[in-house]
Order: C-alpha cells, then sequence, then structure tokens
C-alpha cells in the first residue's frame, strides 16, 4: 500500500534522519578521502623510516668491514716490526733453549696421576659448564621475549640482570 500524504512521508524522512543522528553517520567522500591520504602518508612515513634504518645499518657493517680489514693490516704491520728486529731475534733463540727446558719440565709433571685425574675433571666441568650456559641462554631469551624485561626476581629477593647479544654475521660475498 502506498502512501500518497506528502506530510506523512516527510515526517517519516525526519524520523529517519532522527535515528540516524543516533547511529553511525555514515563518512562522506571527503573524509574518506582525508582518511585515505593520512593512511597513505603514514605508510610512506613508515616505509621511509625502514628504508632509512637499513642504510644505516648497512652503512655501519660496512664501517665495520672496513675497520676490521685496516684492524688486520696494521696487525700486520705491527708483527712485521717485531719480526724485523734483530736484538728481539736473538733474545728469542736464548727464550727457546729454556723453553724446552720448561717444556720438558711440565711434560713430566702432566704425566703424574694427579695432574691427569684434575685435567680430566676439568674438562668434564668446562662440558657441563658449556651446556649449562647453552640452556640459561634459551631460557633467558624465552622470558625476555615474554617480558621484555632484562632482569628477574630471584627467590630471596633480589634482582638478577641479563644481557642479550645480537651479532651481524659476515656477508656472502657474490662473485
Amino acid at each position: 500500500m502506498a502512501n500518497d500524504d506528502p506530510q506523512l512521508e516527510q515526517g517519516e524522512e525526519q524520523e529517519a534522519l532522527e535515528a540516524g543522528d543516533e547511529q553511525e553517520q555514515l563518512e562522506s567522500g571527503e573524509d574518506l578521502a582525508n582518511k585515505a591520504l593520512d593512511e597513505t602518508e603514514e605508510s610512506d612515513q613508515l616505509a621511509e623510516t625502514l628504508t632509512s634504518l637499513q642504510n644505516l645499518i648497512e652503512r655501519r657493517a660496512n664501517q665495520l668491514e672496513e675497520i676490521k680489514d685496516n684492524l688486520k693490516s696494521t696487525r700486520t704491520m705491527l708483527r712485521d716490526v717485531f719480526d724485523n728486529d734483530g736484538d728481539l731475534s736473538e733474545a728469542q733463540e736464548e727464550m727457546k733453549a729454556h723453553s724446552i727446558k720448561v717444556k720438558e719440565r711440565k711434560s713430566q709433571l702432566s704425566s703424574n696421576p694427579e695432574a691427569m685425574s684434575l685435567k680430566v675433571k676439568i674438562n668434564e666441568l668446562r662440558e657441563e659448564q658449556k651446556e649449562l650456559e647453552e640452556t640459561l641462554s634459551n631460557h633467558l631469551v624465552n622470558y625476555h621475549s615474554m617480558t621484555n624485561s632484562n632482569s628477574f626476581d630471584t627467590s630471596d629477593g633480589d634482582q638478577w640482570e641479563f644481557s642479550i647479544k645480537a651479532r651481524i654475521k659476515p656477508r656472502k660475498k657474490s662473485k
């Protein structure tokens, strides 16, 4: 049944408008365009920030490689200074003679049963230490990822701090 009364129709429109005010109003095309522009600007900013960070990391990594190369060549030059000194070479020859005597005595002591037992014990403790450090490191990384904290509470109420280190791996050389 169609309603032909224009006043009734206007009243219904008014009620619909008032109901629409209570509900969320649709955004205008201009609002949507501005919102899209803002999102584009934020995206562009993020991309620019990431690019800058990547460039900074690459620059620092290249500087690190350059310093490592300089360090290597400088060490070589220093070693050459010592290798080319005559007095030092003579003193080293005398030291070698004494060194041989020291090595012989150390060898005699190393074959002592007490020394051998202590060496075995040291190796066992080192292996245990290595395994424990690896396990503890994994636990600390997990704890840090869960809490974003670099310390944990101990049973006696203290705080025990720890650190997590990241190292850059050498770059694969392209052929």
